[in-house]
């Protein structure tokens, strides 16, 4: 079977939802150091791999919404998609206290070669995907770890990562932050504006209203958190596409 960097579900449903999830899978293909980054397998299945119940609840979602899913297949240690080009962490070398023994002599061409074999294809079908239709609302899933490595505990159960244009994010916010049970964070637990991530690169520059949703990964990391948590989250989204498309109009930036 040909490998490809990226899936797509649902590619032909008409909802004016996409949803991607930019760090889906571990992933190394063979063409990476033979598929072996050089960590334990308990190392890959961490935070540092990829986006731990990420994919499920982008899946789920998805269903939920009639809406396409696009995937990557690869993990953010071989290359990260959700990053700029020119950003100095596109090949991580050491993650949060984890040397990464592939990736510690990778030089300017292995990091080319990267960007077009995995990188740039995924890339290049977010645009195609986000660019499907007028008004399409672009929407991120993530997932965080509880704590970091010498770090608090993060108390928030989701977090929505927005910048200037908050035609959509804003009332999602307000959605969120109105459930009695939700610990609900606004650009936690990172910035909300990263330039030449993939919402900058897909949404922010092309006026497409946008949201990054980050959710706490101890809390989809079954089958059933993630069915749980989509389930919680669809009608959330689709009623503030209502809102937004209620409100009146302004400039989104």
């Amino acid at each position: 079977m040909t490998y490809t960097p990226y899936t797509i579900e649902g590619e032909n449903r008409d909802s004016r939802f996409l949803i991607t999830c930019d760090h889906a899978s571990n992933h190394v293909p063979d063409t990476v150091a033979g598929g072996d980054l050089g960590l334990p397998a308990a190392d890959m299945g961490r935070h540092i791999a990829y986006d731990i119940g990420s994919a499920g609840v982008a899946r789920h979602l998805g269903t939920l919404l009639d809406a396409p899913v696009v995937l990557s297949n690869f993990s953010r240690l071989v290359i990260d998609p959700n990053r700029g080009e020119e950003d100095p962490t596109l090949v991580m070398k050491l993650y949060d206290g984890t040397i990464v023994p592939a990736n510690r002599k990778v030089d300017e061409a292995e990091v080319e070669r990267r960007k077009d074999l995995f990188y740039r294809p995924y890339d290049a079908v977010l645009e195609r995907m986000a660019a499907r239709r007028d008004d399409v609302i672009y929407v991120a899933v993530h997932s965080f770890t509880p704590r970091l490595n010498g770090r608090r505990p993060r108390p928030w159960h989701v977090g929505i990562l927005h910048a200037w244009d908050e035609r959509f994010s804003r009332p999602f916010l307000n959605r969120l932050q109105a459930e009695p049970d939700m610990i609900v964070g606004e650009n936690e637990p990172y910035p909300g504006h990263l330039p030449g991530d993939a919402v900058d690169r897909h949404a922010l520059r092309h006026g497409r209203p946008n949201a990054l949703i980050e959710l706490r990964h101890d809390l989809i990391d079954t089958i059933e958190g993630q069915r749980d948590w989509a389930e919680r989250l669809a009608p959330l989204l689709d009623a503030a596409r209502k809102d937004m498309d209620g409100a009146v109009p302004h400039r989104a930036f």
